[in-house]
């Protein structure tokens, strides 16, 4: 196929093989994939397919921005290396949680304990444990914030009892299980990504919460615990790596790795930032929302402050077309830091690696934001060959659907006035010569 096919959307037709439009949310969150709600995830469909279509048993295979680590767990389901790495400490804490199979039995046991503990230190010493849990929650006014007084002193036993688990696994399983319940137990309005608070809420009772969430993760370990190889659950260190790294710094050496499956941010990955305050709050990650935001790739809290070369004719005509106004540099930074990570994709591809990224287009007021060509022009000219271009209609993600028109932000409405965003997403793969 031409790459000046490939390029424009218009001319692809969606492939319905990729839609897996048949799935339910049951089908997309198999094992541990549901242990937590991670914004704008890809399903693990398609995660599965592009690394049994693309690379071999006993490959690497690598995501820069893994967020939950969907791409690592199915690495390790098709018998490859899988590492990962993310910015954000709670991307780290969930995908390290997710790729881990933790002994069913040690877990099980673990478990009873804890919830024998913890209903004991809520009703019959509350006062005193309560005073012993507070000096482990971080000192922040966002906390009382977003959490009712009542509500922050019981998550605050639950924290400082998980904080006593001697087994760094289990310890982790179990921050995950606390950082998902956040949400519902904070005033964060809950139908909505967006945070905003609602007054009105319910109190829900935090430790039948914590504990509900725990023992459903529970049954969701002990699927991918016996579905895994014996010899990786015994060292599982071995096939796979996570941890905390800029995408532009891949702790991987060069030529090594096979495939790199990858979603990037949006250039408003801001939006994916508000949605970890919560968790990043608690595990004090977070000191001020502005520049916890300046960590994310794309952020609109850090602009470039000269003109440099991002290899796009097409992402400079997006820009022209902002005239000089504040979002034409947020999208020229983006599109640096874009094709600083696109460099660091092709030094850890062994020659004939191919890496697959998951792209949709954006749309700002009334301009289009063409991702996928920035993406295929910036990586050709950096020697990829672009192989195939997929256009996969996106059934669900984590996200609003809507954007409103006069101020770019993501909104709940399905007003007609309001342009449905990411209704469809590009899978470009791409070969290192």
């Amino acid at each position: 196929m031409a790459t000046d096919t490939l390029v424009i959307g218009q001319k692809l037709k969606a492939d319905k093989s990729w839609a897996y439009s048949d799935k339910s949310s049951h089908d997309t969150s198999y094992m541990t994939h549901n242990y937590y709600s991670y914004p704008a995830k890809f399903i693990p469909q398609v995660a599965k397919r592009l690394i049994e279509e693309n690379s071999k048993q006993g490959d690497i295979v690598i995501d820069c921005f893994m967020g939950s680590g969907t791409t690592i767990v199915e690495a390790l389901m098709t018998d490859r290396i899988g590492i990962g790495s993310d910015i954000n400490y709670v991307a780290y804490l969930v995908a390290k949680a997710k790729t881990t199979p933790v002994s069913i039995k040690l877990l099980e046991t673990e478990l009873t304990q804890l919830q024998l503990d913890l209903e004991h230190r809520m009703n019959g010493k509350y006062d005193y444990y309560l005073s012993k849990s507070k000096k482990l929650v971080p000192e922040h006014d966002r906390i009382d914030y977003w959490f009712r007084k009542t509500q922050k002193e019981k998550l605050a036993i639950i924290f400082a009892r998980i904080h006593e688990v001697k087994n760094s696994d289990i310890k982790n399983f179990l921050f995950v299980a606390f950082a998902q319940i956040l949400k519902t137990c904070s005033i964060w309005l809950q139908s909505s990504v967006k945070p905003q608070r609602d007054f009105t809420k319910e109190d829900y009772e935090p430790l039948k919460m914590f504990l509900s969430r725990a023992k459903i993760m529970a049954k969701r370990n002990k699927d991918f615990f016996e579905k895994l190889k014996p010899e990786v659950q015994k060292s599982i260190h071995k096939h796979r790596k996570v941890s905390r790294h800029d995408a532009r710094r891949i702790p991987v050496a060069s030529n090594k790795a096979a495939l790199i499956v990858t979603s990037p941010p949006y250039v408003t990955s801001y939006e994916y930032a508000d949605l970890h305050q919560l968790p990043s709050l608690w595990f004090d990650k977070m000191k001020d929302i502005n520049e916890f935001r300046k960590n994310f790739i794309g952020s609109v809290f850090k602009t470039e402050a000269s003109p440099v070369e991002i290899h796009s004719a097409t992402a400079e005509k997006i820009i022209a077309a902002f005239n000089g106004k504040k979002k034409a540099k947020e999208i020229r930074k983006y599109c640096v830091e874009m094709y600083d990570c696109f460099k660091e994709m092709k030094r850890v591809l062994k020659k004939n690696g191919k890496a697959c990224i998951v792209i949709g287009d954006t749309h700002y007021r009334s301009i289009d934001i063409l991702n996928h060509k920035i993406f295929i022009e910036q990586m050709t000219s950096l020697g990829f060959e672009i192989e195939n271009v997929i256009l996969r209609e996106v059934t669900s993600k984590m996200l609003p659907s809507y954007r409103d028109p006069e101020n770019g932000r993501f909104a709940k409405t399905t007003d007609k006035n309001v342009k449905l965003v990411h209704p469809k997403e590009y899978i470009i793969i791409a070969k290192k010569k």
